[in-house]
């Protein structure tokens, strides 16, 4: 999956959650993206919602709260704008069908939210703008995301070109504990969906968690992003990276993956100066007088490794020596008879 130029098979792309951490004050919400850029983040989420399109009339409490937190489309605009500035991509997660129409004008990615994995008029419509689309698994078992996976795939069909797809490891709770949070479904849903781009989206407290993540192979790291863990009561705040977290969960996360490496199993420049060093060769057990007929007890196997290696004593077994050889001497095939 290709997101702005981030190739995530490459590099882990981190995604700093802003959500609703800026309460709708916008001069918060800019400086939020600001120091989300700083911080070493390679993109800023946000939400879209519109508070009658989320929750029932009935919950007339929620619905006020929404509305102090909720931005125009100008607005959303604005912080777009903001972050492309900043060079740091920019996205919205849509809760309604009419929001995800006006982000698919601004935005180059789209993400489906735990809650909404099942909302399938809102991931059909957003599938349907073939751009790079990630979704959360809380609260999904296997079966639904299998149905997922063939729904998107299905109206992708029509298209010339693969955008890319994700799917984010996620525990919707508020915030996880570390004994909850499962990492081992990345592998899973690696082996299950060879396919698809598997990453994390992390709502324990700390950053230990999304580092590790990437070590069990997430690709794509989503951590909520707050200005200050004290900012108020608003529950996210709590278990959001603050600044100087986010900054050291990113160093962390490209420490991993530097040491992670990809995978093949090859010599690496540092161990080059060790293959004679580290190896052995066939060596003489004892002094060895020219005529001696080689068997078995007449070898031990020394170090470095730049003489005949093991694996090659039928080359000198059966054959007679052409010379003294001292014990514990390299022998090699120059120092016997070929034919006896």
């Amino acid at each position: 999956m290709i997101i702005e130029g981030h190739d995530v098979n490459k590099k882990v792309f981190i995604i700093a959650e802003i959500g609703n951490n800026h309460e709708g004050n916008f001069d918060v919400a800019q400086e939020m993206i600001i120091q989300a850029a700083e911080a070493g983040a390679d993109a800023v989420k946000f939400q879209t919602i519109v508070p009658e399109l989320l929750v029932s009339v009935a919950e007339t409490e929620r619905i006020a709260k929404l509305k102090k937190f909720q931005f125009s489309h100008s607005q959303f605009e604005a912080l777009a704008n903001l972050a492309a500035t900043k060079n740091i991509v920019f996205f919205s997660t849509p809760f309604d069908l009419g929001s995800a129409s006006f982000l698919n004008t601004i935005q180059s990615v789209f993400k489906i939210a735990s809650g909404d994995n099942n909302f399938f008029p809102l991931i059909e419509k957003i599938a349907g703008f073939n751009k790079p689309m990630i979704i959360s698994t809380g609260l999904s078992d296997i079966a639904l995301l299998e149905d997922l996976y063939q729904r998107v795939s299905t109206i992708r069909a029509k298209f010339k070109n693969d955008p890319g797809f994700a799917f984010m490891h996620c525990v919707t709770s508020y915030p996880v504990p570390d004994s909850e949070s499962n990492l081992a479904s990345i592998s899973y849903l690696k082996k299950h969906f060879p396919a698809v781009t598997i990453g994390y989206s992390d709502h324990t407290i700390g950053i230990k968690a999304a580092i590790y993540a990437v070590a069990v192979g997430a690709r794509i790291i989503e951590k909520h992003f707050t200005i200050d863990n004290n900012y108020s009561d608003f529950r996210d705040h709590q278990l959001s990276a603050n600044p100087e977290d986010m900054r050291k969960m990113v160093d962390g996360i490209r420490e991993a993956e530097l040491m992670i490496g990809d995978g093949f199993r090859s010599d690496v420049g540092c161990e080059k100066d060790m293959h004679i060093a580290a190896r052995r060769s066939i060596a003489a057990a004892m002094n060895l007088p020219e005529g001696t007929i080689i068997t078995n007890d007449h070898l031990i196997w020394v170090r470095p490794g730049n003489g005949l290696a093991p694996g090659n004593e039928l080359k000198l077994l059966g054959k007679r020596t052409v010379r003294n050889i001292t014990s514990g001497e390299m022998i090699n095939t120059v120092d016997v008879f070929h034919n006896n």
